[in-house]
């Protein structure tokens, strides 16, 4: 083995003239800047993901809270609806609409016959409630807290006042709507 190189022969010959000669710093620095304009390129991506990530993840909080809003909404109106179909609450607003239970149903047959024994619904019970007098809408002369007075009363005769005319009830039809519904 000899230390000193001497020229290429033959085949080495053909490919170092093939291959430019090196030269130092200059050829490193094209390297060197391709790989500090990948790694800050990288970074920027990296960080426009990130924000891009957190807005992303900002929005599906609010959506979040606010189907939680409206199932909490969608749940109360939902308790309403069963309170007013419970029977017993459609019952109450029946008779205050001034319906009565039927009695028992009679129904058509296919050939026309009536099956069952049809009977009219009982009749409500009247109201208890007065009806406004014309009276009752003038303007109030008493002073606040003092009972009014409905009717008129001789001034020496010491008798409590009277109600301005007789009470009406309004009459009910001779057959009430029943809460079938049917």
């Amino acid at each position: 083995m000899t230390g000193a190189r001497g020229p290429l022969k033959g085949r080495a010959a053909r490919l170092g003239r093939l291959m430019p000669a090196r030269s130092g710093p200059a050829a490193r620095t094209p390297f060197v800047l391709l790989v500090v304009v990948l790694l800050g390129g990288g970074l920027i991506s990296l960080l426009m993901l990130n924000s891009a990530l957190n807005q992303g993840s900002f929005r599906l909080r609010e959506l979040k809270d606010r189907t939680t809003a409206l199932t909490d909404e969608e749940q109360a109106l939902q308790r309403d609806v069963d309170a007013y179909a419970a029977p017993d609450a459609l019952e109450r607003r029946a008779r205050e609409l001034g319906m009565v239970p039927g009695g028992s149903p009679a129904f058509l047959g296919p050939g026309g016959e009536v099956l069952g024994d049809p009977e009219p619904a009982p009749s409500p019970e009247p109201t208890r409630t007065p009806t406004p007098t014309p009276a009752d809408a003038a303007p109030d002369a008493t002073p606040s807290g003092a009972p009014k007075a409905t009717g008129t009363a001789a001034p020496d005769s010491g008798a409590t006042p009277t109600a301005a005319g007789p009470r009406t009830t309004p009459t009910p039809p001779a057959t009430a709507p029943t809460t079938s519904g049917r």
